[in-house]
């Protein structure tokens, strides 16, 4: 395990498969924007700093961006399906890289079949006001199902479905976006909500966290690497794309948000509701109609099953390049003979996640009390340490490695101060952020 070990010819995944687009929309799918928007945003508000909440989505959009630099330096010299393990693996030898790919496998497994519990739950939520009660788990099974076929096959054909169902999701935020920019909102437009005194009102700490697990997913470009048309230009573009696109969505859709319900009246607003997490399509009746908020209601379960989608084929990735450099039994590290997708690896993650929702089901565990808050938080845990690991393997390599054409300011000045600034977001007020994404779970399934 001392080094990553090239692909070998007859076993590789489908080369020159996808663009800067479509990557692009890969890893924005696993964020599940209007998930975070609906979900996330009101809670961050509620339980972190309120109107200040836009100016922390534009704070920690520049921490990721810091380490993103690093991170596709690092690209141009490994373009490997394993991402986070190659890097640990190259910057700080074969032990890291075992253990970070042990960490990568965990984390997006976790993720991936806690919001399956999520899904499931909202699924059944969404058609039960139509008259079909199911249970939750017939849903998730159902959701199991349907990605196990997609992650089976050719990798665009995923890409083609979560580009659709992301545009949609963009679609009808950014028509209540402009609904409230042309009103001008509760009281006005301002420029409040990116004031420093509203930024570190309330707990900031707390508003961190939120703001940071929205972005979950987009690290994962570089999981394509080995599928991208010209990766040495793909992957960068691809990165940099979805950490703005993400960022600068997240922040103006919270500052409208904010300026919607008045930035004076904002919390009071979200105390007042039993479920925060109706806020939004509060907003949207009030500015755009109930059409849209019906419309919201649907692409909030297409959302979380785009992001099922997109960790589903992440997970199956990393344990693809397990089987191939041998952490895991060899005969997992191949690729499907005609859709060249890492199809064992696939059927490994589908059978696991309809084991898992099958126990919790039979245990009489809720969706999301249970499934989701604990998966989803051991998740974002471990998607930060491997980041830290990350910055801190890229300075390392190039290092190693002084012959490469990389200035010292993107190989080591900027991942170390991300290696830095992502220490303080895992150490800042953990407890308390526990505690908020344990209550986020419970609003979110009443």
């Amino acid at each position: 395990m001392s080094a990553v070990s090239e692909q070998a010819p007859a076993n590789r995944l489908r080369k020159n498969s996808l663009g800067v687009g479509a990557i692009t929309f890969m890893v924005i799918s696993a964020a599940a924007p209007l998930t975070a928007v609906a979900g996330g945003t009101p809670l961050g508000m509620l339980m972190g700093n309120g109107a200040g909440f836009a100016g922390t989505y534009l704070i920690v959009t520049v921490l990721l961006l810091l380490f993103a630099v690093g991170y596709v330096a690092m690209s141009r010299h490994v373009g490997n399906a394993g991402a986070f393990y190659a890097y640990a693996a190259r910057g700080l030898g074969g032990f890291a890289g075992g253990a970070t790919a042990i960490i990568a496998i965990l984390s997006y497994n976790a993720m991936q079949i806690g919001v399956m519990g999520l899904l499931g739950a909202a699924t059944a939520g969404l058609f039960a006001g139509w008259g079909i009660d199911l249970p939750w788990w017939v849903w998730s099974f159902i959701a199991v199902a349907i990605v196990a076929v997609l992650g089976y096959r050719q990798v665009d054909l995923s890409a083609k479905i979560l580009t659709v169902l992301v545009l949609c999701e963009y679609i009808v935020v950014l028509v209540l976006d402009l609904a409230i920019l042309k009103t001008g909102g509760d009281s006005g437009l301002s420029a409040a909500p990116f004031s420093w005194s509203q930024i570190v009102s309330g707990s900031p700490a707390i508003a961190i966290l939120f703001c940071f697990a929205a972005f979950i997913g987009f690290e994962a470009t570089t999981i394509y690497a080995e599928e991208a048309r010209d990766p040495k230009v793909t992957i960068p573009r691809a990165t940099y794309f979805s950490v703005l696109l993400i960022g600068v969505f997240y922040m103006v859709t919270a500052w409208l948000m904010a300026v919607g319900a008045g930035v004076d009246k904002l919390l009071p607003a979200l105390q007042a509701l039993q479920d925060p997490t109706t806020f939004l399509f509060g907003l949207s009746d009030r500015y755009a109609g109930t059409m849209l908020s019906h419309a919201m209601g649907i692409l909030f379960v297409s959302s979380l099953f785009a992001g099922v989608l997109a960790f589903h084929n992440a997970v199956a990735r990393y344990i693809y390049v397990s089987g191939r450099e041998k952490l895991l039994p060899e005969a997992i590290g191949v690729t499907h003979s005609v859709h060249q997708s890492p199809h064992v690896a696939s059927v490994i993650q589908s059978v696991l996640a309809a084991i898992v929702i099958g126990l919790f089901a039979i245990l009489g565990l809720d969706p999301v009390l249970a499934l989701f808050s604990w998966l989803t938080n051991v998740a974002t845990l471990g998607v930060i340490v491997m980041m830290a690991v990350a910055s801190l393997a890229v300075v390392m390599y190039f290092r190693a490695n002084p012959s490469t054409q990389e200035n010292t300011l993107k190989t080591t000045i900027v991942p170390g101060l991300a290696v830095v600034c992502v220490k303080f977001c895992k150490m800042g007020d953990h407890e308390t952020g526990h505690a908020a994404w344990r209550r986020a779970s419970f609003l979110c399934s009443r």
